[in-house]
């Protein structure tokens, strides 16, 4: 079996685990969650999801990227609830799943179903982004193209996937994997979440800044969410990607997906009042 293949082995794996799991519990189901943290995909939600787990008014979900709302709404919001702890007096829960960011149903099904809550979104750099996003796709044995030749196919990839829906098996396949421009035009996504819920409620951050300064990102998350101050015992950076051979991602290609990103870079400063989203040059 390929690595990108076991890989996908051992995801699947803990999956059906977890699953199983919440399924035993079903009978006895916790409290829906207080606040997702909703994407964006390779923007360091892993990172931010262990220093919001490490709080102590803070329990997780039985993991990270529960997909309710993306992939797993038919089973039902019992089954969701399972993944929670009961609540508890003082006490948060919450989950990470980088796509509800970018899936279309999703906003609208979350508003349903927990009109109360808050959302944190991270915005990375949409050129880094992407060819992470191409690395962790290949890294999975699910991209056979190169990078120059997978954004080019992109388009014709996401319109033959999406022709019965964004809920079918291949749109989430194309949706997840072959996503690598479309999930850069952030200001679209947040403007399908706006629809739904008070922009109040949804704080936006950059990844760049929650790498610079982790602790400051950190506690105005805290204080977005209502959650006394505290510091972690470590600031470390979480991927499961692990760069090799020479970059894809040359000179002329990052100016030209600069290029394409600037209208959408600007339509989301004016969107969320930024004086300026990523550099030209980044």
């Amino acid at each position: 079996m390929s690595p990108g293949g076991r890989r996908g082995a051992v995801d699947r794996l803990r999956r059906t685990v977890r699953s199983a799991r919440a399924w035993g519990r079903v009978l006895a189901p916790g409290a829906l969650p207080d606040f997702l943290i909703i994407g964006g995909q390779r923007c360091g939600t892993t990172s931010l999801y262990h220093y919001l787990a490490a709080h102590p008014q803070v329990r997780a979900a039985t993991g990270k990227e529960l997909q309710f709302f993306s992939l797993h709404h038919g089973r039902g919001r019992r089954w969701y609830r399972a993944h929670f702890p009961a609540a508890a007096p003082g006490q948060h829960s919450f989950e990470a799943s980088p796509y509800y960011l970018f899936h279309p149903s999703v906003p609208r099904r979350v508003a349903e179903t927990l009109p109360g809550a808050r959302f944190v979104a991270l915005l990375r750099d949409p050129v880094e982004r992407a060819y992470s996003h191409y690395l962790h796709t290949r890294s999975y044995g699910a991209e056979p193209l190169s990078f120059a030749d997978a954004l080019r196919a992109e388009p014709e990839r996401l319109a033959t996937a999406l022709r019965d829906g964004p809920d079918t098996r291949a749109a989430h396949a194309a949706l997840r994997n072959h996503s690598y421009a479309a999930r850069g035009r952030y200001a679209e996504q947040l403007e399908r979440w706006y629809a739904q819920v008070p922009r109040e409620r949804l704080l936006v951050l950059r990844s760049e800044d929650l790498y610079a300064d982790p602790a400051g990102v950190y506690a105005q998350t805290l204080r977005f969410l209502d959650l006394e101050p505290f510091t972690p015992p470590a600031f470390a950076q979480h991927t499961r990607r692990v760069d090799r051979g020479p970059s894809e991602l040359t000179d002329a290609l990052r100016a030209e997906l600069t290029a394409e990103f600037a209208p959408h870079n600007a339509r989301l400063a004016a969107l969320l009042g930024w004086s300026q989203t990523w550099p030209a040059s980044a």
